[in-house]
């Protein structure tokens, strides 16, 4: 025999002695010329998609062809997130377990799959699931493997392909559905990893999100974000690789290739690949007036400066040539928003994933994109109500007047193969019915068969028709080494940025008697979330005492004070827009708000006149313009809290911490602090490691910190070469790469 047989948690592993690894948990295989095969179809018949001799391509080829119609259409569909275990009141729809939510059941295991998950993969033959928090290490690789048992014995054995959204940023929830890092390594955020300007590093990053992904199952990033940062108003630039365009490609390049390679598989593809699926197509950084297309109050992109060319670069130029075997990131999502006036041919103001002329015009045609063109979430979906115009909801953004299967129908006809954020294939079934009775049943068959071809040629590169199974052993040790840790530290000491360091008050060495320093408590009042769910003001203490007392004395009173260090954030506001439901005949038309980067109230008299985009079914007026308005932030006493710092330690030195999630006007007070360090997102022990002097300050700004309001107004959202950088009083600009 010329296998080895290991019996697993779950399943059982056949090591081939000149192949491949398989695993099974239902124990059919299929025994030919000495090797061992999985018999995924159950007949003990070898057929050439369960045989890992043959090509990927020939391998999906045979498998497709074997499928129906239905069977395809639920391939075509990518979840909504699931926590592990599915608790009630999550915001993801609630799973049950035989008909009872979690709390009310009993000795039910955390990594038993849910009744929707079971429907998933048994009635619909889904395959596609984005993942979120999940309870443990332990939990989450026996929820995995007791998936892929489930699909092992369905649908033609297809194994499924779990997603994820970011989890490796040190700084945890801010923006979008992220996770906070658990048990994996912590890096830098996006622009934290810009600001490191190390290539290296880059890649190194995306090989231990890899290989800590595979650990825990997931085979799919919903990443890297390689948006072309050109708005600093934009609340996810701070997940974008900022404002140099050169590096944001160059990143998206690394980072792709990083993700996807296996070492020494000839073609890249192998047992450590992810899928990278790079966003957002076509850019989503140049809503008018900062706005973000999550909202549709925030639905449209904007282009007076005719930089949109400039925008695909990271696409066209990085994650669609990489450098590695496997040639091109192979999934791409296009952003909710709709490109105003940018369809040459067929002149429509729609989504990009609606947009003919954006997916299937350019995308395919003129850039040769072979890989998977999957929606971003909640796309497909209905419009909320006039009162939805300032919350997250349905983002059918430029086609809310039609059906949702008409909506999906007109995806497929773009090219688009799969919809994110979609439990229900019954709307996907209506949509091949309508375009079978518009186009016949070969064009849409056709579709259905790219589609499924492209979905399950991905499956196959990472070697999920032949070891979908997690060994809980080796994930432990993955996530028990230090050496990952390690080098997310590592990566963070290297990304702050000093902006100032006036007479050269940092770095602050402590002696044998510990350096009193001042840290002053932070008041933020309430303010919009992701969700557009209001905040509770309150106060905060911006670093837990335990982390100060390890490199200072941490005392109440400034006067007694060697140093104060004052933490704060960027301005965070209405992001654009606000709604009083008590008002509403007097606000159909008059939510619109700046969105400031300054710290006290802000009016928008260099603003637009008259919007250059606008237009909604819930609005009564097109123009969304916001000039005359004011914005009054809800950090604004991060001012008064350095205003004050400096009043009360006089001429002792006062250190202000940044932390940016987006460009900020410092003008305000800058000349109040003697040391300005500016923070992307990391650990607050690793930001005492630098101002200590344990290790240098070496980042460099992947962004231009403006020089007021004004500048940032009267720009062009889609370019960044036509603001003004603020300079200090030691006479320093703070433009793109500057970092003292």
């Amino acid at each position: 025999m010329l296998y080895k047989i290991i019996k697993k948690q779950g399943y059982i592993l056949y090591i081939n002695k000149n192949g491949k690894k398989i695993s099974s948990a239902n124990g059919k295989i299929i025994e030919q010329d000495g090797a061992v095969f999985r018999d995924l179809e159950g007949d003990g018949i070898l057929y050439p998609y369960e045989d890992w001799r043959n090509s990927y391509e020939d391998r999906a080829k045979n498998l497709v062809d074997r499928m129906s119609v239905d069977e395809m259409i639920g391939l075509t569909l990518h979840t909504t997130s699931q926590p592990v275990p599915a608790m009630p009141g999550q915001m993801e729809n609630v799973g049950t377990y035989g008909g009872l939510n979690y709390l009310e059941t009993k000795e039910i295991k955390p990594s038993s799959l849910t009744d929707q998950q079971k429907s998933f993969i048994e009635q619909d033959g889904i395959r596609h699931i984005l993942v979120s928090n999940y309870e443990n290490i332990d939990t989450m690789v026996e929820w995995v493997n007791n998936l892929q048992a489930k699909a092992e014995s369905n649908h033609h054995g297809i194994p499924v392909n779990l997603s994820s959204d970011p989890r490796h940023g040190a700084d945890g929830d801010r923006v979008e559905f992220r996770n906070v890092s658990r048990d994996v390594s912590r890096w830098p955020e996006g622009l934290g990893m810009a600001s490191v300007f190390d290539n290296d590093i880059a890649y190194d990053y995306a090989k231990t999100v890899a290989k800590e992904y595979r650990a825990l199952g997931i085979t799919t990033a919903l990443g890297p974000q390689i948006d072309f940062g050109s708005d600093p108003r934009w609340f996810r630039i701070q997940d974008t690789y900022g404002m140099d365009v050169d590096w944001v490609t160059q990143l998206a390049q690394t980072i792709c290739d990083g993700l996807q390679t296996t070492d020494g598989e000839s073609d890249g593809w192998g047992e450590e690949s992810v899928i990278a699926m790079c966003k957002h197509w076509p850019g989503g950084g140049t809503g008018e007036g900062g706005r973000d297309a999550h909202y549709p109050f925030g639905k449209y992109a904007v282009y007076p400066g005719d930089n949109f060319k400039t925008h695909l670069r990271p696409f066209t130029e990085g994650a669609f040539k990489l450098k590695n075997g496997t040639k091109t990131a192979a999934a791409v999502m296009p952003y909710y928003n709709v490109p105003w006036n940018q369809d040459k041919k067929y002149g429509e103001n729609v989504g990009n994933a609606y947009n003919k002329y954006i997916i299937k015009d350019l995308l395919i045609e003129k850039y040769g994109y072979e890989g998977v063109i999957c929606t971003d979430w909640g796309i497909t979906k209905d419009m909320t109500p006039h009162v939805g115009m300032y919350v997250m909801g349905g983002k059918s953004h430029g086609v809310e007047g039609i059906t949702q299967p008409q909506r999906i129908l007109k995806l497929m006809d773009n090219g688009v193969n799969q919809f994110g954020g979609l439990d229900d294939r019954k709307v996907v079934d209506e949509a091949y019915k309508l375009g079978v009775g518009k186009y016949g049943s070969d064009y849409m068959n056709n579709l259905l068969y790219i589609s499924a071809y492209k979905l399950i040629l991905n499956m196959m590169r990472l070697g999920l028709f032949d070891n979908p199974f997690i060994d809980i052993a080796k994930a432990k040790k993955i996530f028990g080494s230090n050496k990952n840790r390690k080098k997310g530290i590592e990566a963070q000491r290297k990304s702050p940025v000093l902006l100032k360091n006036k007479n050269d008050v940092l770095p602050i060495k402590t002696f044998y008697e510990k350096v009193k320093v001042y840290i002053p408590v932070r008041h933020v009042d309430s303010y919009y979330g992701f969700v557009r769910m209001k905040s509770k003001a309150m106060d905060m203490n911006p670093v837990d005492d335990k982390v100060v007392n390890r490199y200072f004395r941490r005392i109440e009173n400034p006067d007694d004070a060697d140093v104060a260090i004052v933490f704060i954030d960027s301005p965070r506001g209405r992001n654009g827009y606000e709604y009083d439901m008590m008002k509403e005949e007097e606000q159909k038309d008059a939510g619109y708000y700046p969105i400031s980067l300054q710290y006290r109230p802000y009016t928008a008299k260099y603003a637009r006149e008259v919007s250059i985009a606008g237009g909604d079914p819930r609005e009564m007026n097109s123009n969304r313009s916001y000039k005359d308005r004011t914005e009054v932030t809800a950090n604004e006493m991060d001012l008064d809290l350095i205003l004050n710092t400096r009043k009360v330690m006089g001429d002792k030195p006062v250190i202000v911490v940044l932390r940016v999630e987006r460009p900020t006007v410092v003008a305000e007070f800058e000349k109040y602090a003697d040391a300005i360090i500016v923070d992307f997102g990391i650990d607050k022990e690793v930001l005492f490691e630098l101002i200590t002097g344990k290790y240098p300050i070496c980042g460099k700004l992947p962004i231009i910190m403006p020089e007021s309001m004004e500048t940032v107004e009267i720009h062009c959202e889609d370019r960044v070469d036509d603001m003004k950088a603020y300079i200090d009083e030691c006479k320093h600009e703070y433009k793109l790469h500057f970092g003292l």
